[in-house]
């Protein structure tokens, strides 16, 4: 009985282990829904600086000097992810990534795939390369945390959460040198999304 169990337990791991992982960097950039996709690395709340490996399909801690990279400075204020099927290309001033996105709402498991809504862009510039963060909200409104589905609507009513997220992307990382170009509202955002999908 005990062998009998062994080849069952042994044929589940073989099965799980075989299963085709997800290619989460080429997912559809937007939903069937026409929704913005998003692709969780970073819980909101949390500073170990998680990075989506496209090689081995995996999300590993990212490394500097062969030690975990962890955020000496206050834990990411939103989910911060990627827009799967984008590249900021190097040869137009990118950084060679998938672009960036910070989602406002509660903390979600790495690896979550989530519909979004961009409201606005910050036009960030890290060590000489543009790294234009896209700022989202949920679009589903049980998971909003804030009324704002706009630019207007978010520096008119939520002032504070703008300055708080320049103030936090000018400090996390004091090794690099970076600086704030300006605001961009959803609809540059959505231009920027466009001008960079992969395909």
């Amino acid at each position: 009985m005990l062998g009998r169990t062994l080849i069952i337990f042994c044929a589940a791991v073989l099965f799980i282990s075989c299963e085709e992982q997800i290619d989460y960097y080429n997912l559809a950039t937007f939903s069937g829904n026409n929704k913005l996709n998003a692709v969780i690395e970073i819980p909101a709340g949390t500073n170990k600086k998680f990075e989506y490996n496209k090689e081995t399909k995996s999300f590993e801690i990212d490394k500097k000097n062969g030690k975990d990279r962890v955020i000496t400075f206050l834990p990411y204020l939103g989910n911060y992810g990627f827009i799967p099927s984008t590249f900021s290309d190097p040869k137009t001033g990118g950084d060679g990534d998938a672009l960036d996105v910070l989602i406002l709402s509660e903390s979600v498991k790495t690896g979550t795939v989530m519909e979004t809504i961009p409201i606005a862009m910050l036009k960030l510039i890290d060590d000489g390369e543009i790294d234009y963060k896209i700022i989202a909200i949920p679009s589903l409104k049980e998971d909003q945390i804030i009324n704002a589905d706009t630019y207007k609507t978010f520096v008119t009513d939520f002032p504070e959460i703008k300055t708080m997220i320049e103030t936090w992307f000018l400090n996390y990382n004091k090794s690099d040198e970076t600086q704030i170009e300006g605001w961009g509202n959803e609809k540059e955002a959505m231009e920027e999304i466009n001008k960079n999908k992969s395909h």
